[in-house]
């Protein structure tokens, strides 16, 4: 049928997500400065959220309404990194 979607491919998501896991944790071994490495942590974690909320929630497929109500939890992702920041690094 023409109006049928597809499914996403959670294998190969699940592989991003693994491999992004990964990165995260290699990331957190390297000599970089805390600030840094925090910010590509979180900036990683952003990412696998919204691999997350786009392939497991089905976000992709859905109309607009559902797709805005997904973005508020994002902008408090977004927000509360920015408030929570300077108290993570400077520890």
């Amino acid at each position: 049928m023409a109006g049928e979607r597809g499914h996403p491919n959670y294998v190969a998501v699940w592989f991003w997500l693994v491999g992004l896991m990964v990165t995260s944790v290699a990331i957190s071994q390297l000599p970089f400065s805390k600030s840094a490495t925090d910010v590509v942590i979180f900036a990683i974690a952003g990412v696998k959220a919204v691999l997350v909320a786009l392939n497991f929630m089905h976000l992709r497929f859905e109309r607009l309404l559902i797709y805005s109500l997904a973005i508020v939890p994002l902008l408090l992702f977004f927000i509360l990194t920015a408030v929570l920041f300077p108290d993570i690094a400077s520890h």
